[in-house]
């Protein structure tokens, strides 16, 4: 769509949001919120240095004198389009001060141990007959009730009681954790969706309410068909590494000079993917001419693809997969991903300019055609907005 057609700002431009959260599954939520155009601001203790995820590194942002900043690339990832407040609550004006921004905010999130609010007169009860619009999003390990409710929630912890490491991870290997938080990111995701479903019913009705998220429970919920599978049989999934418990074959295999992903989804597939290898004669064997069969017979297939395979380069496999219509793929590092035309393409690196230097963060994936992202603050250093947003009679400006 030509650039006329876009409009200046974000969907949610005048969406005020009171960030309280740190660490993952909150800022990734809110920095969500931030792309779409909703005014941020970001509270963090003076005390501790901020969000704990600015000590999570090397690397940092080294300014132009060699001086270290609180610029981790963790906190980077998930903190953008925020202005920053370093807000003591547990003094009386830091509580004062928070009211006074929950006031003029649509949203309030933070992510506290359950009650851990409320000794400072900020969890939801103590707010919501003062704010009854507000839309208020609690983020803990296990949510506001049930017997683990005060138990604190890590990610990896998330991933370890939720399920998902059972599945994870080399059949004879340990129960093996996603290589990000993603447990986290999914959560933020969710709150995302949460809170825009609350701003959708407030907008009809004028109410505000609490949304109470837990980490497991995120996770829990993108078990997906395994989960599923589970409930409805009782067969306790096994590890199985990259394959896939109901499509053969699937998985990374090796190459004479790499690893190349296959995932022959059908028996048409599965019939162009061997006579490729010269293997016609296993298209037609009744132990892997359909889908189900090739799964009852894993093992003795994959002993003659594993060797065959490893006969060819990645580039030819990729290359004949493609002439053939079989979906295939590399395994590609960091390196290799940043360097392809497709990120540039699609803007999946942008550089943004802090107040300790240059940085390049990872885009958003949302693309609108009358609403675009926008990038307009680069993530904070601690506190960088506190005077200028506490001494303002309008601290979220005109949203």
């Amino acid at each position: 769509m030509a650039g006329s057609d876009l409009l200046p700002h974000g969907a949610l431009k005048g969406v005020k949001v009171l960030d309280l959260s740190r660490i993952l599954a909150g800022p990734t939520c809110t920095q969500l919120l931030g792309d779409l155009g909703a005014t941020v601001i970001k509270v963090e203790n003076p005390k501790t240095g901020g969000d704990d995820t600015r000590q999570w590194g090397p690397p940092y942002v080294v300014d132009a004198e060699g001086e270290q900043s609180d610029l981790s690339a963790y906190f980077m990832s998930a903190n953008r389009n925020k202005r920053s407040v370093a807000i003591d609550i547990a003094t009386e004006e830091g509580q004062q001060a928070i009211r006074r921004l929950a006031a003029e905010a649509d949203i309030l999130i933070e992510n506290f141990k359950p009650g851990g609010l409320a000794k400072y007169g900020l969890d939801y009860n103590s707010l919501k007959d003062d704010l009854p619009g507000l839309i208020y999003c609690s983020i803990s390990g296990y949510g506001q009730t049930g017997p683990n409710s005060h138990k604190p929630g890590y990610d990896i912890m998330a991933q370890g009681f939720g399920g998902i490491m059972s599945l994870t991870g080399e059949p004879e290997g340990q129960p093996m954790k996603a290589g990000v938080g993603i447990a986290d990111v999914m959560c933020g995701m969710y709150a995302c969706i949460g809170i825009l479903s609350a701003l959708h019913h407030r907008e009809k009705t004028g109410e505000g309410q609490q949304i109470d998220l837990a980490l497991v429970d995120a996770q829990i919920a993108w078990l997906i068909n395994e989960g599923v599978a589970y409930l409805n049989t009782g067969s306790i999934p096994k590890r199985r590494g990259n394959e896939h418990p109901s499509i053969m074959p699937y998985g990374v295999y090796e190459t004479s000079d790499g690893h190349v992903i296959l995932a022959v989804g059908n028996d048409s597939q599965f019939q162009r993917f061997m006579k490729f290898l010269k293997l016609e004669g296993l298209a037609g064997d009744p132990r892997f001419a359909t889908n189900p069969a090739r799964l009852q017979n894993r093992d003795a297939l994959n002993a003659v693809l594993i060797p065959t395979v490893q006969r060819y380069t990645t580039d030819e496999v990729l290359a004949a997969m493609e002439a053939r219509k079989v979906p295939a793929g590399p395994v590609q590092n960091l390196e290799t991903l940043f360097a392809t035309d497709q990120v540039a393409a699609r803007e999946m690196s942008i550089p943004m300019e802090t107040a300790a230097g240059p940085v390049k963060l990872l885009g958003n994936p949302l693309n609108f055609s009358r609403t675009p992202v926008t990038y307009r603050h680069a993530p904070p250093r601690c506190g960088e907005a506190t005077d200028e947003i506490l001494s303002s009679d309008t601290p979220f400006g005109n949203g």
